[in-house]
């Protein structure tokens, strides 16, 4: 017996499709055999089963030589296939929450979603937050017009005698606590806006020990509160994609990552503790506020914005606006016209408290990337589950995806696929499972051809965090991704606020732009599958296999290099070349994926990343050393040029994963307000 076809019909309908095999419009040679999952006709053997809530398709062919109409008659059974069953973008309908619940709006269309997110404590409002973000998504990505502007320049040449009510003033609480309670401790006056009731989240955060000891270094955390903000510290964790219908070439074992999101962190214990610090240094926070515009003027940017319970519009002004609002953030898609981001990844999920056999998963253990099928739908499921405080269990499920139009990416989608796939994943009885939380979200993706392709600065305003979009293109962690640079964020923008560099030129000088992260997107632009393409359907994972085996087979410290962006250029090279000997496929794979546009600017990026790995071996070893031994003489002096030499002795170091190389920054003491004054004055501060 022989396979000679294997396809994916892009319906959950199974039984459609098997009466369709049933019916006289299906092509076959001879008498039709039906069976319970397919036919049966002369030599060939069809049938159909379901998984990730789609449905695929084997023939089989006993005998070893092929009928001479064999290969027209596959040719049409995908072609009548491809028209009766063709891939669907579906949307959420548009619904008027005046007259109903999100509960019975939603119902017919996305059942099981309904019926698990009433067993959810809070499971009404995050429903809400869910539909809220994904409308607000496909605004965004479906309006070919000019984004909407927020952000205004009012220059009528007058210079007001008010100083600024704050120096910084944050709009977005989840990561922008974190470095909005570094600056406080620094001294700046700031001012946190956040949309939601503050401290709430709805995703989870992991990262290692390694990576958070940056909040220690910079004082924010002392070791003994990181331990208290700590869920959950497991041993391992795996990654492995489905290969069961792989060439075997392409078939992988099990890589280990014992280092990498090994720390469960408690996001909501870490924002309410990130908060009490950032009160004690003096900052405040306005949430349940939403920002509507802000009016950049020479002197200060004022911030105009809604109070959601009362209704009451609020006026603030500051020295530097920094945009935290992550992937919906409007100022990230004006500053970009329309191009905030070149991917994302539609991510939910949930933590469950109680409910799995205790053989399904020991909580020693993480589950980094995992896929149990292949491609579903135009999409490569993939599954994320870390252990947390006592017996609960995160899960996510998550796709790469292509920013599209057509196809932006549906999050009540996925939870329908959630709620109906988990079993397949981890094995369990859904109603015995006890939830305790939903996560879910858009995480962006930037495929950066260089340091400036992308605008994260405008005067007197910056980008950080998701808004910026700061993340690892392989497993898309914007919190680690922030929380690994924040030195160097911190570092820049305290020394850009001390001598009022706030200009757009000096400000897009402030960014976590690594050279060798801009080669490694492509990892993840091979995880997508491009709207409206049909790929074979085991096509992604073979990709992901033939990579990770080569990580398998490397020592573990440059594993958790490479998934922690710290990959150097020399072993860049050294596993693209094993991975490519090892499956010749591999770049007929990314030419199908990425097509001719995408690789070229990729071979772009490799040739840049070549330039910048050739400037740090010769620079890195020496210039931030010399830097800072002539900080006293430079910076009073030409205070841009410090800035400067800064941001490229960062760029050489951090962005090329050599972050050891660069003097840590350190916060000694909180500054004295004379320290951080603003240079407009010491007039009374304008707030309204």
């Amino acid at each position: 017996m022989k396979e000679i076809l294997y396809l994916e019909v892009p319906t959950p309908d199974t039984a459609a499709v098997v009466s369709w095999l049933h019916s006289d419009d299906a092509p076959t040679q001879g008498e039709k055999v039906t069976t319970p999952a397919g036919i049966r006709f002369g030599d060939l053997s069809i049938f159909v089963w379901s998984v990730q809530r789609s449905t695929y398709l084997k023939v089989f062919r006993w005998c070893d030589l092929a009928s001479s109409g064999e290969a027209d008659l596959l040719k049409k059974l995908v072609a009548d296939l491809r028209a009766k069953f063709p891939p669907t973008y579906p949307a959420p309908p548009r619904i008027d929450l005046s007259q109903q619940t999100i509960f019975a709006a939603l119902a017919d269309h996305y059942p099981k979603t309904v019926e698990f997110f009433q067993k959810i404590p809070n499971g009404e409002y995050d429903l809400n937050r869910v539909y809220w973000w994904e409308q607000r998504w496909r605004e965004s990505v479906c309006t070919p017009q000019t984004p909407k502007q927020v952000v205004f320049r009012t220059d009528d040449g007058n210079i007001t005698s008010a100083k600024p009510a704050y120096d910084l003033i944050y709009i977005g609480g989840a990561l922008g606590i974190v470095h909005a309670a570094v600056m406080a401790k620094l001294g700046y006056r700031v001012l946190l806006l956040e949309r939601m009731p503050f401290g709430r989240m709805n995703r989870e955060w992991n990262i290692s020990r390694s990576e958070f000891q940056s909040l220690i270094d910079l004082g924010l955390f002392t070791v003994a509160e990181f331990d208290r903000v700590i869920a959950a510290d497991y041993v391992d964790g795996f990654h492995k994609f489905f290969d069961a219908n792989n060439p075997p070439q392409a078939k992988a074992k099990i890589l280990h990552t014992p280092t990498v999101l090994n720390i469960a962190i408690d996001a909501e214990r870490f924002l309410k503790l990130c908060g009490e610090k950032f009160r004690e240094a003096g900052g405040e926070i306005w949430d349940e506020t939403e920002f509507e515009r802000a009016d950049v003027n020479p002197d200060k940017v004022t911030i105009y914005a809604k109070h959601l319970p009362t209704q009451v519009d609020r006026q603030v002004t500051g020295r530097l606006l920094v945009d935290a609002m992550g992937t919906a953030s409007p100022i990230a898609w004006q500053l970009n016209r329309g191009r905030a981001f070149d991917s994302v990844c539609p991510t939910v999920g949930a933590v469950i408290s109680d409910g799995f056999e205790p053989e399904v998963w020991d909580a020693q253990y993480g589950d980094v990337l995992n896929s149990h099928g292949d491609i579903s739908r135009g999409r490569q499921l993939i599954w994320e589950l870390f252990p947390a405080e006592g017996k609960d269990l995160t899960f996510y499920l998550f796709h790469y995806h292509q920013v599209n139009p057509e196809n932006p990416g549906s999050l009540l989608e996925m939870y329908e696929d959630f709620f109906t796939i988990l079993p397949e994943y981890r094995r369990c009885d859904m109603n015995r499972l006890v939830w305790k939380k939903a996560t879910f979200g858009y995480i962006p993706g930037h495929f950066s051809a260089n340091s400036r392709d992308r605008t994260i600065a405008f005067d007197r305003l910056i980008a950080i965090g998701d808004a910026a979009s700061l993340q690892s293109p392989l497993v898309f962690t914007g919190f680690g991704s922030l929380v690994r640079n924040l030195s160097r964020l911190t570092h820049l923008l305290d020394t850009a606020l001390k001598h009022d560099l706030l200009s757009q030129r000096s400000l897009n000088a402030i960014r976590a732009y690594q050279s060798n992260v801009s080669v490694t997107w492509m990892f993840s632009k091979g995880m997508m599958v491009p709207t409206g393409k049909i790929l074979p359907p085991q096509q992604v994972n073979s990709m992901l296999n033939t990579f990770f085996d080569v990580l398998a087979d490397q020592p573990p410290a440059i594993a958790d290099a490479f998934i922690k962006d710290r990959v150097t250029w020399t072993r860049f090279n050294r596993m693209a070349l094993v991975a490519a000997q090892k499956n010749p496929m591999l770049l007929l794979w990314i030419w199908q994926m990425a097509g001719a546009k995408d690789l070229t600017r990729w071979v772009g990026n490799y040739f840049n990343f070549g330039i910048s790995a050739l400037i740090s071996w010769i620079f890195s070893g020496w210039f931030p050393k010399l830097l800072y031994q002539i900080q006293p003489w430079l910076e009073p002096r030409l205070p841009s040029v410090w800035l400067w030499g800064l941001a490229q002795s960062y760029s050489m170091t951090y962005g090329l994963g050599k972050p050891h190389l660069m003097p840590k920054f350190k916060i000694a003491k909180p500054r004295t307000k004379l320290e951080v004054r603003s240079r407009l004055g010491s007039q009374e501060p304008e707030v309204g």
